[in-house]
């Protein structure tokens, strides 16, 4: 029987090192992988290239690491609501590259897939295709993209079995389905983690195969990043 189980994060992340890239699931505050990432400030781990759709808030999760200086480069789609992100941008202390939300998306799916490259539209006639070949497809120009490289990818998912299958549960889903085996070592962290078989393979989202290691994670905040309310 198939079995990835590690017992706990610390055995999990054996391997992260100085300079790695390290791919992040999550959506602003939604799906990511909290107990990862506060390792990771635990470790100390410094001179991190991040792949990530946005770097939270400040005092939580990706936050928690530029606070401290462990990341040397944002990938990203927006800066969203940390100012600190925003700080160290303008003022040069953090290399920022920012790529169209889908094309984040893409690049990190075609890795999965195992595809170097693909042209997309989005972006072209921008400073997002500076340096990128071009070329016209039905009348429409579009600009060549690489796949991501990353040592580790760091998805949070809802239910997982120890053969490294995955459920995500609703928007949570969002870039962890497309980062789960788009690097050298992908991690999971879960909520509920079941023995191998329990799960309905109807309602898994991501297979084993994609996954290295898998651990059940505690005491998840999921906190809401924008809280809006209807006036009495």
């Amino acid at each position: 029987m198939i079995n990835k189980k590690v017992q706990n994060v610390e055995e999990a992340l054996q391997g992260v090192e100085d300079g790695m890239t390290i791919m992040l699931g999550g959506f602003g505050l939604c799906g990511i992988p909290e107990n990862s990432i506060n390792e990771l400030v635990k470790k100390g781990i410094t001179n991190l290239t991040c792949i990530s759709n946005n770097a939270g808030v400040d005092d939580f999760g990706l936050g928690l690491l530029l606070q401290k200086k462990q990341i040397k480069k944002m990938i990203s789609s927006y800066v969203g609501e940390n100012a600190e992100f925003e700080r160290q941008m303008l003022s040069g202390e953090l290399e920022v590259e920012l790529t169209p939300q889908g094309t984040l998306a893409e690049k990190c799916r075609a890795a999965q897939a195992g595809i170097p490259a693909f042209y997309t539209p989005a972006g072209y006639g921008t400073e997002v295709a500076e340096g990128k070949e071009s070329r016209e497809w039905n009348g429409k120009m579009h600009i060549l993209e690489e796949a991501y490289k990353a040592d580790f990818a760091i998805v949070k998912a809802w239910k997982g079995d120890e053969a490294g299958n995955l459920i995500f549960k609703g928007t949570a889903r969002n870039f962890n389905s497309c980062m789960a085996g788009a690097a050298t070592i992908t991690v999971a962290e879960v909520e509920e983690l079941v023995p191998a078989g329990e799960l309905d393979p109807n309602e898994i989202h991501i297979p084993g195969i994609f996954v290295k290691r898998i651990f059940k994670g505690e005491q998840y905040e999921k906190r809401i990043e924008q809280r809006t309310v209807r006036k009495k």
